[in-house]
């Protein structure tokens, strides 16, 4: 199994499974709802289409996102996983600043795809190793930037996968491996401390615990500019 961490969006990374990682927040947050009883989670990149989604949708429809961190006006719900420990409904439309972007993308590439972070660690790691696959794990990165927090989530799961690792693989284990613990991990990034800056420093803590949930979101479907995900 050959294993490859894209640290950015640009780098068109593809491989028969994809894990799509925004551990700041939003894969934590789609695995935290999941986790919560909701059915599924619709991502798109764009505000309006998200809310064209929930004019289209019948009832039971929870509007959620974010932009710079802060709920979008109008929405239900943002984008911090501790908004959705209890379920409000079956579906969660879902639109952030990154995230969304990059699992849209990702069905584009990968035969299939997971979200994956810190929280469901062990799950997605079993599941991309049950698959049998080549695995690229996807950087969300920020505004196609290099981001600290995906790339130290990114460098656990390559981690734990083993196999074949390639040079960015490799580099993202080593990064991983020169912080004490995920918390560290995570704080030390822009992310984090554009989460201090909003007063959301509680989601810093909440995201890097790690395999303290057991859902593995997956792909089931996609048409180009919505992603359906659904526990796998």
């Amino acid at each position: 199994m050959r294993v490859h961490v894209a640290f950015t969006p640009a780098e068109a990374a593809a491989a028969p499974t994809g894990i799509v990682v925004d551990v700041l927040r939003a894969t934590s947050t789609i695995v935290q709802a999941l986790s919560a009883g909701y059915r599924r989670v619709l991502c798109c990149g764009e505000v309006d289409g998200a809310r064209s989604l929930r004019d289209r949708s019948p009832d039971g429809v929870v509007l959620a996102g974010e932009r710079r961190c802060v709920r979008i006006p109008g929405f239900d719900l943002g984008n911090s996983p501790r908004e959705f420990l209890e379920p409000e409904g079956e579906t969660v439309v879902l639109t952030t600043t990154n995230g969304t972007r990059a699992l849209v993308a990702a069905a584009d590439r990968c035969e299939r795809v997971l979200a994956g972070a810190l929280v469901n660690l062990d799950g997605v790691v079993a599941a991309a190793r049950e698959a049998g696959e080549d695995v690229a794990i996807l950087c969300a990165g920020v505004k196609g930037e290099f981001t600290l927090d995906d790339a130290y989530c990114a460098g656990r799961m390559a981690d734990r996968l083993g196999g074949d690792l390639s040079d960015g693989a490799a580099a993202a284990v080593r990064l991983a491996a020169s912080f004490a613990n995920a918390e560290d991990g995570l704080s030390a990034s822009q992310s984090a401390r554009n989460l201090v800056a909003a007063a959301l420093e509680g989601d810093v803590a909440w995201c890097a615990r790690e395999s303290i949930l057991d859902v593995v979101p997956r792909v089931a479907g996609s048409d180009g500019h919505v992603v359906e995900l659904v526990p796998a």
